[in-house]
């Protein structure tokens, strides 16, 4: 069997992104719903409000960066 040179699409062509390039934002918004998990326990064992409503920022943007980046979150 041979490849038809001429019917190959690229995901360059596509404007496609390849799902090595999107890794990176997957870590990142991963880490920072971890980071806010972390915060979130720390502010509870502080009793401290700024903090955990700084983690609920940070938990919310990650979620939201996931969303975008097509990736559910297991909770």
């Amino acid at each position: 069997m041979e490849i038809d040179k001429n019917r190959i699409v690229t995901q360059d062509e596509l404007d496609e992104p390849a799902p090595i390039d999107q890794i990176e934002d997957r870590v990142e918004a991963e880490m920072k719903v971890i980071e806010a998990q972390a915060k979130e326990q720390v502010a509870d064992g502080l009793q401290d409000e700024k903090l955990k409503g700084e983690a609920r920022r940070l938990k919310a943007e990650g979620e939201r960066e996931l969303k975008q980046a097509g990736v559910e979150k297991d909770d």
